[in-house]
């Protein structure tokens, strides 16, 4: 089990659920915008935010972001140690830093400092373009040098007496990075931040997120994730939620089972399931609701189902844990189906 560590209230790793991240994609300083992205992202179930600090005005604007978002804030920093301070300063929650490229050992122990004066987290790490060129040159753009890029980055921090890290090794690939957190996992107990970089849009990315991330955390390894999706955010929230869903980390959740259908299915199975999918969005019930396309195999194979609906070419049938209800004409089956079901979410 890895240790834990507390951003701004919420814990990460030591047995803690895994928690969902997402990244603002407006300028830090532009206020407005970016406490409007934040709640639509707290509405959708994000747990942790992180924003880009560029300049001053991005690390002062932290302070009064902080006032409007019920999530902690995390500063993603590059490339100034001045601008880690002050977004510390400024309140944020924790820190993203690359110690490699802040500017020196010195500047380094100057975060550090201020890391450990404000008792907040950090993050380090690597990804495939900025592993430190000592282990690039001896190991190749491999898991191995990855991850002895990140650790690196850590014993600096760990030099001047910071230990409330959080680590991460992204690559854009779905093999290397399963290889880079497994190796990883194996040489730190320090909380891991998983993700795939560069993953592209939505439907390359969350095909690669889930291949990556769900393998890894099906053996136990991550404690927060982000899957990267070019565009929205608040689609990243969504896909990451019903991969931990899918993966049964999260039960508190309606799950909508729905066979694929085949010639046996004599009516409109499919539009159903996609109106049940969008009347259960965002509801947090442990649930499971069947519709299936014959009751030839229907109640049968959704036995588990709290409810369930299975047709013929007239009739259709509602069924409970498997056990048939009562039998309604195939025209009248959605919309009874549909005011059943309400009844339940809403008890």
């Amino acid at each position: 089990m890895t240790k834990q560590v507390n951003i701004g209230g919420v814990a990460v790793g030591g047995g803690a659920d895994v928690k969902v991240q997402s990244m603002c994609t407006v300028k830090t300083s532009d206020v407005p915008a970016v406490v409007k992205q934040i709640k639509e992202l707290e509405a959708a179930g994000c747990d942790i935010i992180r924003v880009s600090v560029l300049d001053e005005a991005d690390a002062a604007a932290i302070k009064t972001i902080k006032q409007s978002i019920n999530i902690p804030l995390v500063a993603d920093i590059h490339f100034s140690a001045r601008l880690a301070v002050a977004a510390i300063e400024n309140g944020c929650d924790k820190v993203r830093i690359n110690p490699g490229n802040i500017g020196g050992e010195d500047k380094v122990k100057l975060v550090a400092g201020c890391i450990r004066s404000y008792n907040i987290p950090v993050r380090v790490g690597s990804n495939t373009g900025s592993i430190e060129r000592e282990y690039l040159e001896r190991y190749g753009r491999n898991e191995t040098s990855l991850v002895e890029s990140a650790l690196h980055s850590v014993s600096l921090l760990e030099k001047y007496g910071v230990n409330n890290i959080v680590i991460s090794v992204k690559a854009s690939s779905v093999p290397l990075t399963y290889k880079a957190y497994t190796l990883l996992s194996q040489k730190t107990d320090y909380p891991l931040h998983i993700g795939v970089t560069e993953a592209g849009t939505y439907d390359a990315a969350v095909v690669k997120s889930s291949a990556a991330l769900g393998a890894l955390l099906l053996n136990g390894i991550g404690d927060t994730l982000r899957v990267s999706i070019t565009g929205e955010p608040v689609r990243e929230v969504y896909a990451a939620k019903s991969l931990l869903q899918a993966l049964e980390l999260d039960k508190n959740y309606v799950n909508v089972i729905s066979c694929p259908t085949c010639g046996r299915c004599r009516w409109n199975s499919a539009g159903l399931a996609e109106k049940v999918n969008a009347a259960v969005k965002g509801c947090r019930k442990q649930l499971t609701v069947a519709v299936m396309g014959c009751v030839v195999n229907g109640p049968g194979e959704a036995a588990g189902a709290d409810i369930g609906i299975a047709g013929a070419e007239d009739y259709c049938v509602i069924f409970k844990k498997g056990k048939v209800e009562r039998r309604i004409p195939s025209a009248a089956a959605e919309q009874e189906f549909l005011k059943e079901l309400a009844l339940i979410l809403n008890d």
